[in-house]
């Protein structure tokens, strides 16, 4: 994503960027999501490292399941909670599910980029649903809702990072 095609404007440009930058690259708030999943097993990411809290596994589905909202919403404009779930379940915590697992945020979060960067400015302040319901984060507008997914990107992989350290000790 480091070059957007210049008939995009600048802030779809910084918007696809930052969002890309959650996930790979040069974060400025520390490490990416591919650099805190690195070194990670099947196992420590289908373990919950803290009582009651999610596992490293979870987190992911939950940000997979948060982005492709986000693309669903950027590309019909309907406003609902993640097909999946909000935390959808982990399958067999084998090495080779955890790989699939991987793949597919990674592959869904570069669709979320690719539409993101290819947005018209004049969506930027499109209202996505009626009234603000937090429930969805419906209600806001697509500016809104693309840093949204940024700042909640951000919030859950600085929990991979605090729980991958669990494994490091």
């Amino acid at each position: 994503m480091e070059n957007v095609p210049v008939t995009h404007t600048i802030e779809i440009a910084r918007l696809a960027q930052q969002l890309d930058k959650t996930f790979s690259g040069d974060a400025w708030y520390g490490p990416p999501l591919e650099a805190a999943l690195s070194g990670i097993t099947a196992e420590q990411a289908a373990t919950s490292a803290v009582v009651g809290a999610h596992g490293i596994w979870e987190i992911l589905l939950h940000l997979s399941a948060w982005e492709g909202a986000a693309l669903h919403r950027l590309t019909s404009g309907y406003v609902s909670l993640p097909q999946e779930g909000d935390w959808p379940e982990i399958s067999e915590p084998t090495e080779t599910d955890w790989a699939l697992a991987k793949e597919w945020v990674f592959m869904r979060h570069r669709e979320l980029v690719e539409c993101v960067a290819n947005l018209p400015e004049s969506r930027l302040d499109e209202r996505l649903g009626q009234q603000r319901v937090l429930e969805t984060g419906g209600g806001v507008t697509v500016a809104e809702t693309i840093h949204g997914v940024i700042q909640h990107n951000v919030y859950h992989i600085g929990q991979i990072v605090i729980l991958k350290k669990h494994f490091q000790n």
